[in-house]
């Protein structure tokens, strides 16, 4: 079966189809709705062949479909009907869920997107387990997000923000018992040494994990 793969991000939203070796960017942000998606994915792959599609979300999706808005891109997700609007069948995850599952190698891992937002999975014996925390309150009232997030790149500059990634991974290591941590998202370059047990991701990882979800054995709570 060929599949094409959307990861869909807060700068942008890259395109990989099986066959095919370079990635299609196109532009994300604010104004990005569904419908506009569509449209463009469908006009820079008129010359690929796909059956069908996985979509990597930035947001919580249950049971194949999203179940609220994306905070960094515009309105209009949930209730959207991918198929129709694609005429193909799709299937939908959290984009962090999707590169956690392109990323896993056995054991119990925990994976965390460093980007335009953050965006964190478990996966334990080859099951992905989207986990909600980005939002949650961290520190001085700002959440998870917005220390390891752009805005706490920007805000707190590389050193700083480095520093609070290895804090979190620290923490999140503890809490959930895991062996490893595979660190992906755009952002993980700026990290010149990683915190220990943690691993550098790649964001290619994202279209083997849409792969991925069209193999029986792959498995989301």
């Amino acid at each position: 079966m060929k599949i094409l793969v959307i990861d869909i991000g807060g700068s942008h939203v890259k395109l990989l189809a099986t066959g095919k070796r370079t990635p299609l960017r196109l532009p994300s942000g604010p104004s990005l709705t569904p419908q506009l998606m569509v449209a463009e994915v469908l006009s820079a792959t008129t010359e690929w062949t796909y059956e069908a599609i996985s979509i990597g979300f930035p947001g919580p999706v249950v049971d194949n479909k999203p179940v609220a808005e994306p905070v960094n891109l515009s309105h209009g997700w949930v209730g959207f009907d991918f198929a129709a609007a694609f005429h193909r069948p799709v299937k939908i995850v959290n984009d962090a869920a999707m590169q956690a599952l392109g990323s896993y190698d056995g054991g119990r891992m925990l994976f965390m997107g460093l980007g335009t937002g953050l965006g964190m999975t478990m996966v334990r014996d080859g099951v992905a387990i989207p986990l909600e925390t980005a939002h949650l309150p961290y520190r001085k009232g700002r959440s998870f997000e917005d220390y390891l997030g752009d805005r706490g790149l920007k805000r707190l500059g590389v050193k700083k923000w480095s520093h609070h990634v290895a804090l979190v991974v620290a923490m999140f290591l503890a809490a959930l018992t895991s062996d490893y941590v595979v660190l992906g998202g755009g952002n993980v370059r700026l990290l010149d040494e990683l915190p220990g047990e943690a691993r550098r991701g790649s964001n290619l990882h994202a279209f083997r994990g849409g792969y991925r979800l069209w193999q029986k054995r792959a498995r989301l709570t």
